[in-house]
């Protein structure tokens, strides 16, 4: 017999988070896991972000996953919160990030009448996530919790869901804890190694583009290594830019929507691709247009942590099973290409994005966000953290922001609005000392106003540029291509921004004119706390290179 002390299921739960290294969560209270809210109160060693709603606290634990590379846990109640919360493990889904998603859920003997806020939590969360999963016994808490941080972190990283039968959490067991979960990273073969650098001694043409997820401050300077050795251009899979410094020789653009003509052929006149962590997804690739599936007219090379992505899409010459930060490792300490005949095409390629972030010198009514941005990159430091969510807004920031640093950059891949502004919550609470920029829509900000309440609840310190110009701009860009001068459902009736933020306490200032930022966005920065700036943007600049009237 087992001399193993009983513990109810919601301590056991909180004792196996804090085996496996958790010390922050994020949630929406609910008594469908009171036992572990009051296991909790006798935990200090986890902080408990409380959001005003699960979609935020769901996006905090994605964002908080992608600045440490562990599952950023997020805890709602069964029904609803469940439901709110989904848009956070989608995020998690395709942004490839590491998550555990807990649900408190009916109890047992109620399950299959339809109870209160009854879900079938597995089947719907089983597109959403790696894998989801019901605990029906206390007895199995720390095998599952175990099991839930080994998925997240193992292969491609994503989200995983875990339904807590309320009654669970208030059952008596004596199971054992674990011993703590370790990632598993898997590394190129030395005959991957020779096949890469055979690829490279064939090619004349060359591009690296990167991506995915989980990267390593050691995998990113490696990387920088292997690319400037090599003096290959470089580019960065969608919202990916922050995995090299932007100022680097070979650094050449960002592979995003509305891609640049001069990227196109870059890509469409390369011989070799090597594709190191990227999916090689549809944004990246124009919806596969720009590399036409299954076989692409260039020789590739696929490195991803997952072997199922490898051909999935494309068929690889080179495919290698293995985490994109080791193998930039390995890669780097090969011997490497001396004067390579690529050097001209190079240089040519890091030209050409020097001369797309130019500023355009036309003057513009209203704050001229390209002049913000590059302000910004300018002066920020280079381990400031931005945030976006999604909304044209955004063509300015991934296009004039230089990235400098790793997990400086959170912006969904999965293109959700409303995810700027609580990741820039829990990128300020994670690291308090480095400065966090939260870029926002108007519509992309009215997602989550109300988390202003959470930054200062918790004393989070952020700056909000909310671009406002008062409509849902991207949807108004589509409309006005397919069906131009039919304005239907884009205009956006937005509040007395300056206003809405005071009322929580945060510092709040309207920009009008771009001469006027700099100056605000120091005092913003000197506020002490959360702060929020509206920018008036003039309407009619639907993106850096195009107005709505013209």
């Amino acid at each position: 017999m087992s001399d193993i002390a009983t513990r109810p299921g919601g301590r056991i739960l909180v004792d196996a988070l804090r085996l496996h290294g958790a010390d922050r969560l994020f949630c929406v209270p609910g008594e469908s896991y009171l036992d572990v809210l009051d296991a909790l109160y006798d935990t200090p060693q986890i902080a408990v972000i409380v959001a005003k709603h699960e979609g935020a606290a769901a996006n905090m634990a994605e964002a908080d996953g992608k600045l440490t590379g562990r599952p950023g846990i997020c805890f709602v109640t069964r029904g609803p919160g469940a439901t709110h919360a989904s848009i956070g493990v989608h995020t998690a889904f395709q942004d490839s990030t590491p998550m555990i998603l807990f649900i408190g859920q009916i109890q047992r003997n109620a399950r299959g009448r339809e109870a209160f806020q009854e879900v079938e939590f597995q089947e719907m969360f089983a597109p959403l996530a790696k894998w989801a999963a019901e605990i029906e016994s206390a007895d199995r808490i720390p095998e599952y919790v175990l099991r839930a941080f080994q998925v997240a972190t193992s292969g491609r990283p994503g989200p995983v869901v875990l339904a807590l039968p309320e009654d669970v959490l208030a059952e008596q067991s004596s199971a054992a804890d674990t011993l703590p979960f370790h990632a598993v990273q898997t590394s190129p073969s030395d005959v991957d190694l020779a096949a890469v650098r055979s690829e490279l001694e064939r090619a004349s043409q060359p591009v690296l583009i990167v991506g995915g997820s989980c990267w390593s401050d050691e995998g990113c300077a490696a990387l920088a290594r292997f690319a400037e050795a090599n003096q290959l251009p470089v580019l960065a899979s969608f919202r990916r830019q922050d995995l090299i410094d932007n100022n680097a020789p070979g650094y050449a653009g960002h592979l995003s929507l509305g891609l640049p003509p001069h990227l196109q052929q870059r890509v469409k006149t390369a011989d070799l691709i090597i594709a190191l962590g990227t999916r090689l997804g549809d944004i990246t690739t124009m919806t596969y247009s720009l590399l036409k599936p299954p076989r692409v007219e260039a020789r590739l090379v696929h490195v991803h942590p997952e072997p199922s992505e490898l051909s999935r899409v494309y068929q690889a010459d080179v495919a290698i099973a293995a985490s994109p930060s080791v193998t930039a490792i390995k890669l780097a300490s090969l011997e490497p290409i001396t004067n390579p005949r690529w050097a001209e095409w190079t240089a040519t390629a890091r030209r050409e994005y020097e001369k797309f972030i130019q500023v355009p010198t036309a003057p513009r009514r209203g704050v001229d966000l390209a002049v913000v941005v590059r302000q910004l990159a300018a002066q920020l430091p280079a381990n400031a953290i931005v945030t976006n969510g999604a909304g044209n807004f955004t063509v300015w920031v991934h296009r004039y922001f230089s990235y400098k640093q790793p997990r400086t950059e959170l912006a969904p891949t999965s293109g959700a609005m409303g995810y700027g502004f609580p990741a820039s919550i829990a990128a300020s609470l994670r690291h308090p000392d480095r400065i966090t920029v939260c870029v926002a829509g108007d519509g992309d900000f009215l997602m989550y106003p109300q988390e202003l309440a959470t930054a200062a609840q918790y004393g989070a310190r952020m700056v909000v540029l909310i671009v406002n110009n008062g409509m849902y701009g991207t949807i108004r860009m589509h409309q006005e291509r397919r069906f131009p001068g039919r304005i239907s459902g884009t205009e956006l009736a937005g509040p007395d921004f300056v206003a809405l933020a005071q009322a929580f306490g945060a510092y709040a200032e309207r920009v009008e004119a771009t001469d006027s930022f700099a100056a605000a966005f120091d005092r913003a920065c000197a506020a002490g706390g959360p702060a929020v700036l509206e920018l008036v943007m003039d309407r009619d600049q639907i993106t850096p290179d195009r107005r709505l009237n013209s």
